[in-house]
Parts: C-alpha cells; structure tokens; sequence
C-alpha cells in the first residue's frame, strides 16, 4: 500500500513540473516574439494616424513621394518632381514617414555642422 502512495505522489509531481515547464516556455516565446510584434504595430498605427497632407513618405516599394490626399484607409501619394504621378495606395503600405518640420530642422542642423 506504501509503494502505491509514492508512486502515485511521483506522478502527480512530474505532471505539475511539466505544467510549470510548459508555463515557462510559453512565457519566455511571449516575450521575446508576441510582445515587440505588438510594441512594433501600435508605434505603426500611431504613425499613421499622425499622417497628414504634405508629409515625405516611404512606401513597402521603396518610393518616396508627397502625400497629397488622405481617406479612411486610402492615401494618395505623388512621386517624382513632375507632379504628374499621383497613386492612390493604402496606409498600410506607407514604411515611413517624415514630417516637413523635421527634414528643415536636420537639413538647419547639417549646415551649421558644416559652417563650423
């Protein structure tokens, strides 16, 4: 009857260490996959939410181009200096994004950098 006892005491422990492993292991893969995914695409949807008309943008594609127009889910954006090659497209393939504000302000700090 005692050897039964330990036997069955053997048992449930290895069960509640593999639940604890298991436990630990989906932890761990939360971490280091599923949370910076997450991280990644709420900095992305801020992003562009924050889009606005006359912003530098860079598409999935590689172009960069002006955003002239802004819909729900839609954006067109111009390309090339001719101001001919407009393209509607859909926010999400916008990678990049660049304030006007913000190109002045490092192109002001690159030529005081030089003027040095």
């Amino acid at each position: 009857m005692g050897l039964l006892l330990t036997e069955a005491q053997a048992n449930t422990t290895s069960i509640v260490s593999m639940i604890v492993v298991y436990a630990a292991v989906i932890g761990v893969f939360y971490f280091l996959f599923m949370r910076p995914q997450r991280k990644e695409q709420k900095q992305k949807a801020q992003t562009l939410a924050a889009l606005a008309v006359g912003d530098s943008v860079r598409t999935t594609g590689g172009f960069i181009g002006t955003v002239i127009d802004i819909n729900d889910d839609m954006v067109i954006v111009e390309f090339g200096n001719n101001k001919n090659c407009r393209i509607p497209m859909v926010k999400e393939a916008i990678v990049e994004v660049e304030k006007p504000e913000d190109a002045v302000a490092t192109s002001n700090d690159t030529s005081d950098s030089k003027k040095k």
